[in-house]
């Protein structure tokens, strides 16, 4: 890894068991690997060869009711990057057999060849798989 390079992230969740089911089932789609608990985390998952991690952490009780809102201060929105506009298509297949909520399904967005599937952790996170070409 690179200084400034990310690291790691962590997400916190209301159901352990839901999210584990969801982010094991994509993550390892894109190719990172784990997914047991580590730690303090109730999942985790790492992108080999890279160092960065994925933690997922139990909401406290007092804060397991709150709505995630992608418009108030906090994380927006997480982008991955896929391989191809095939490799897109891929995990849509897959987020449909899951049942995965899809905000917008693969297509063109913006310009340049930004070519991306948008989707929804169990807890309303709003997630991309983006392919952009050229580079």
């Amino acid at each position: 890894m690179a200084r400034g390079d990310p690291s790691h992230i962590d997400l916190t969740i209301k159901s352990p068991e839901a999210a584990l089911k969801f982010y094991d089932e994509v993550l390892k789609f894109m190719g990172y690997v784990g997914g047991k608990a580590d730690g303090e985390s109730v999942g985790a998952w790492m992108k080999p060869g890279t160092g960065f991690n994925i933690d997922l952490h139990e909401a406290r009780p007092e804060h397991a009711d709150i709505e995630h809102n992608r418009y108030a201060a906090g994380l927006h929105h997480m982008a991955f990057e896929a391989d191809s506009r095939e490799d897109v298509d891929r995990l849509y297949d897959l987020l449909l057999k899951i049942g995965a909520k899809v905000l917008d399904p693969p297509g063109e967005y913006y310009e340049g060849g930004y070519y991306a599937v948008f989707f929804a952790d169990p807890d309303g996170l709003k997630l991309e798989y983006v392919h952009l070409h050229p580079r």
